[in-house]
């Protein structure tokens, strides 16, 4: 199993969340989630500028195998993708962590991240769900 960053959120959907230097919030998804999908071969991106939801599907990521959404982790408004994605959908698998990360959100109420798993809770997850 890969490791998981202890600095980052997850979300019980498998998507990673890092809080930056100004507040806004990069949104991933976990290894354990591109090892799952597969090698990607396309990534739809949310619009800069989205109102998303919690919990509301704001992207796509598009395996050979299958094609999964990508949920919003927090309520808050797109400000940034990923557009490296567009050309190379492969950073994804080749760095979850990094280079991969999908979107930044600019969130509704920064509280909102209590909510998430931390590291800990996130491997027990990944734990039960075996």
């Amino acid at each position: 199993m890969s490791e998981i960053p202890a600095e980052l959120r997850y979300t019980s959907d498998h998507e990673w969340v890092r809080e930056e230097d100004d507040g806004s919030l990069t949104v991933g998804i976990t290894a354990h989630a591109q090892e799952a999908l597969g090698d990607l071969v396309f990534v739809e991106l949310p619009d800069e500028g989205r109102l998303s939801e919690a919990g509301e599907a704001c992207a796509v990521v598009e395996s050979v195998k299958a094609a999964s959404d990508v949920y919003a982790p927090v309520a808050g408004t797109v400000v940034a993708i990923n557009e490296a994605l567009e050309d190379k959908p492969e950073l994804v698998n080749e760095s979850p962590y990094g280079e991969g990360w999908l979107f930044r959100l600019e969130p509704d109420d920064p509280r909102n991240l209590e909510g998430l798993l931390n590291a800990q809770a996130y491997s027990a997850l990944l734990d039960e769900e075996g």
